[in-house]
């Protein structure tokens, strides 16, 4: 019988809420926001322009990616918006952040989502399904189709890799965590290896529930995505 120590227990329920916890009933409208209206205690909204014929980057994600708990300007979706704006490489961003979505529920949106005619898809999702102990093919399968599917549209894809630990045993965890170096590299998609990694499991750099990331949280994800973005961006 495989035991899981009790701190892995309080990371893997946090990192279940931090991805929510909830399977939802339908797709929420994305939200294309010109703007990032900032931080706590500045808000530099106004501040920014964003050119109307400047690209658009679609996020497609759960919670993470929604902000939960939080204002979606807070976001780092929208945060990376603002870093790349400030590095002269503006983008019009939708946000397709869904809390409790899964693999699966990324794959029936994706069609959708590319409507919107995106340079760019991020995609942050996996962990809801790793944390349900959901099959690893089918898992890899959902995010074959949705990089395939965008790659087909003429965007480009950004995969962030997911980690999480799991009471599913070693292979499982290990299995989960590889799956998405592996698909990245086999479909030459660009990728961020372990990007909770630093702020999972953080309490400074989470809400007081212990299991939301907070502003700073956010901001800190956000950083990891303006290189592979702004490169993604100038091609």
């Amino acid at each position: 019988m495989i035991r899981t120590s009790r701190w892995a227990w309080i990371l893997m329920a946090g990192l279940f809420f931090a991805c929510g916890g909830e399977s939802p009933t339908e797709p929420e409208e994305p939200r294309l926001a010109d703007a990032w209206s900032g931080d706590e205690g500045a808000r530099p909204s106004t501040d920014l322009e964003i050119p109307v014929d400047a690209p658009r980057v679609a996020f497609l994600g759960d919670s993470l990616a929604a902000g939960l708990h939080l204002d979606e300007d807070l976001a780092f979706p929208a945060v990376a918006q603002r870093l790349l704006a400030e590095r002269g490489a503006p983008f019009r961003l939708v946000n397709a952040g869904v809390s409790g979505d899964t693999t699966s529920g990324g794959l029936a949106r994706v069609d959708w989502l590319l409507k919107q005619a995106p340079r760019v898809v991020v995609v942050e999702l996996g962990c809801n399904d790793g944390l349900r102990g959901l099959d690893l093919e089918q898992i890899e399968a959902n995010l074959r189709g949705i990089l395939e599917r965008v790659r087909a549209s003429g965007a480009e894809a950004l995969l962030l890799e997911m980690h999480i630990p799991t009471s599913y045993g070693r292979a499982y965890e290990e299995g989960f965590s590889s799956l998405y170096g592996e698909l990245a590299e086999e479909l030459g998609v660009a990728s961020v290896p372990r990007f909770l990694e630093g702020v999972g499991g953080q309490v400074e750099l989470n809400l007081p529930d212990g299991i939301h990331p907070n502003a700073r949280g956010h901001e800190l994800l956000a950083e990891k995505l303006v290189a592979p973005l702004e490169t993604l961006l100038a091609d």
